[in-house]
């Protein structure tokens, strides 16, 4: 039995089989091993005869076919939502609801999804109620209204359309018939006031902003002024006390109440990579509010940071050094917090540039408080993927959480708190590869919805981690939201000016933390123009030894090194850096290619002749393809190096010379 048990275990439960296609739609095929054990007839209570596992029952599977839709026309897809196997595929119609908005509009959806309302009944029929007290429907009807019910329940804001809702509308008419009397028929009319009731909140309160002015509006900032903006730096009076004037424990607390606010609002949709990589396009101001709402919020920890640190310019060494210390013990109180936001917005202002290169500042930094400085920027380490970050996040989501009656009211719990509040970069990152990575749509014009469902799987992840947020008991303290409100900001540009003024530009900055330090969330590559392996000898920009030029995705000009230094090695001096280019997340590999090629003055309309290749350790190399965006597609755990190769059977080309 022990061998019998051995290669039970070893035993795949699921196993690709292949597809199949069924009217213009395609099926993923498994096969899944389900256990089942030949029992034997024994004496049962009072003398009855009962099954039981016999001593020496031998080991039985029973082998089922599964089949999970993987592409369809959209009528084959809403008419799975209805007619499909929720046993078979438990995923589909959750996987359909959460991402159904990058490919096709809600009202689209409920124009296929709804059926028209039956025929008036003749004078004197009465309708035949059920039990429940609703109408007696067939299969497909409960079916729809099931699938409305979940709908209404996970991802109310899709129908959200002011000032009427119409989308809403149709809903509740169609309940109103299908099932008068059900919950989801509630659902949908109480969803409806409440979003007319919410309008109406609105348009009383902009009544009076209207007839008084936006506050503040009369404040414009003075970005030009000398000494690093050192009139806007002041800022006006403010009354009470600084930010840093609280403990760390209400600093912290009240920044992890904040976080977990607005990523309770997050509308897992937005971080769809189709939606959320439209955000900076002209007119898409309005793109994911819930998401650039957390974007905001991280900014601006990075802003209290760097105002905070480099704000007042007089401030020895020392005093500055005490600074940094309690922003470190904060950021320590977030990782016991659980909070990942903070963390790594704070981590990220004291890896910038501008507070970075303070050397005496850094020099006066305690031994400890250096020392939990590099633990916890380890965390968000970019080796391997962020592999660190999300090993970290899993072993924090499998810790459990503290029983309800260890938590009081308004105070945080003495074991570990509720969580963990992640950093949503991680996920917007890994659904814009995702979306990059593979087509919406297959041959036949048949919707991709596998790329769909791994899409799902990690708004589902999203989803639980708001679950488990909502668990969170933190109280909000006025005076340290107000602290955190007025707390003097400070661009990326104006930080680095004033740095430069507190401790002017030097060789070397020993004193600085020697960590692996990430100036901003953009990525530096270096690109080398290569014709051909061995050919164009002695340097020349054919050569891959050839001075390289530098594409840099929006680097701040506080970025003046070309690459970061090894963990553990001290910061590099600012040197004389090679041609660059911008690239932004929107970039895809031709355009990166053509610019690479006009910086080195080759002719642009041989950009389709080359191709892209990253550099990887131990002589390999990557190659992006050609539609796919560079900024996301590159392996960030290899240096930034990149070449540009002549694609077989391209015309010869001349000789690239370097600007």
């Amino acid at each position: 039995m022990d061998r019998t048990a051995g290669k039970e275990l070893a035993l795949a439960p699921l196993q690709d089989w292949g597809e199949e296609t069924e009217d213009g739609a395609v099926y993923s095929v498994s096969l899944r091993r389900q256990l089942s054990q030949r029992l034997s007839r024994g004496t049962g209570p009072a003398g009855c005869q009962a099954p039981r596992p016999a001593a020496d029952a031998f080991v039985h599977y029973r082998t089922s076919k599964v089949r999970a839709l993987r592409a369809a026309r959209l009528e084959r897809l809403v008419r799975e939502l209805v007619s499909g196997d929720r046993e078979q595929d438990p995923g589909f119609v959750p996987a359909f609801l959460a991402t159904h908005r990058a490919f096709v509009s809600t009202a689209r959806v409920l124009g296929l999804l709804l059926p028209p309302p039956p025929p008036p009944l003749p004078p004197g029929i009465e309708i035949e109620k059920t039990e429940g007290g609703g109408l007696r429907v067939n299969k497909n009807l409960r079916a729809v209204v099931s699938v409305l019910g979940s709908w209404l329940r996970d991802h109310p804001q899709d129908f959200r359309d002011p000032p009427t809702h119409p989308d809403l509308g149709s809903v509740c008419t169609f309940l109103g018939w299908a099932a008068p009397a059900g919950p989801e028929a509630q659902e949908a009319e109480k969803l409806l006031g409440d979003f007319l009731e919410e309008a109406e909140r609105k348009q009383e309160e902009e009544q009076p902003e209207s007839r008084t002015g936006p506050p503040g509006a009369a404040q414009t900032p003075r970005p030009d002024s000398p000494e690093g903006c050192s009139e806007e730096e002041e800022g006006p009076a403010r009354e009470g006390p600084e930010l840093l004037d609280f403990g760390v424990d209400e600093v912290a607390e009240q920044l992890t109440l904040m976080d977990v606010e607005l990523f309770l609002k997050v509308r897992p949709c937005e971080c769809l990579g189709s939606v959320w990589s439209q955000r900076d396009r002209p007119g898409a101001t309005s793109t994911a509010p819930t998401v650039r709402a957390t974007v905001t919020q991280f900014n601006m920890v990075i802003g209290c940071v760097l105002g905070s640190v480099l704000g007042e310019q007089g401030l020895a060494a020392p005093q500055r050094a005490q600074r940094l210390e309690k922003w470190i013990r904060i950021a320590q109180r977030c990782r016991e917090l659980r909070n990942f936001s903070s963390l790594r917005a704070i981590l990220s202002a004291l890896q910038s540039n501008p507070i970075y290169r303070l050397k005496r500042s850094w020099g006066a930094v305690s031994r400890e408080r250096l020392s939990t400085f590099r633990k916890l920027s380890q965390i968000f380490s970019d080796e391997n993927n962020h592999l660190s970050s999300r090993e970290m996040l899993s072993q924090e989501e499998a810790t459990e959480s503290p029983q309800e009656e260890d938590t009081l009211l308004g105070s945080l719990p003495s074991k570990l708190p509720p969580g963990p509040v992640p950093y949503l970069g991680t996920f917007l990152t890994d659904l814009v590869m995702l979306d990059t990575a593979l087509p919406d749509m297959l041959e036949g014009d048949l919707i991709n919805f596998e790329k769909r469902r791994k899409e799902w799987e990690i708004l589902a992840h999203i989803q639980q981690l708001q679950k488990r947020c909502r668990s969170y008991c933190l109280s909000p303290r006025a005076p340290v939201l107000a602290a955190l409100r007025d707390q003097r900001q400070l661009s990326e540009e104006q930080s680095y000016r004033v740095s430069r003024v507190i401790e002017p530009p030097a060789a070397s900055c020993p004193s600085s933390p020697r960590i692996r330090r990430r100036i901003s969330l953009t990525k530096r590559l270096s690109a080398k123009l290569s014709r051909e392996r061995g050919s164009s000898p002695g340097g020349s920009p054919g050569d891959p030894s050839s001075p390289a030029s530098s594409l840099s995705p929006g680097s701040p000009p506080s970025s003046p090194r070309s690459r970061d230094p090894p963990p553990g090695s001290p910061p590099a001096s600012p040197g004389p850096q090679s041609p660059s280019t911008k690239l932004t997340s929107q970039d895809k590999a031709p355009s990166v290619v053509q610019r690479a090629l006009q910086k080195h003055n080759v002719a642009q309309p041989w950009a389709r002749d080359y191709q892209l290749f990253q550099v990887l350790p131990g002589d390999r190399e990557l190659l992006i393809p050609d539609n796919a965006n560079v900024f996301y597609a590159m392996s960030p755990a290899a240096p930034g190096d990149f070449v540009l190769r002549r694609k077989e059977g391209a015309r010869p080309t001349t000789t690239v010379s370097s600007p």
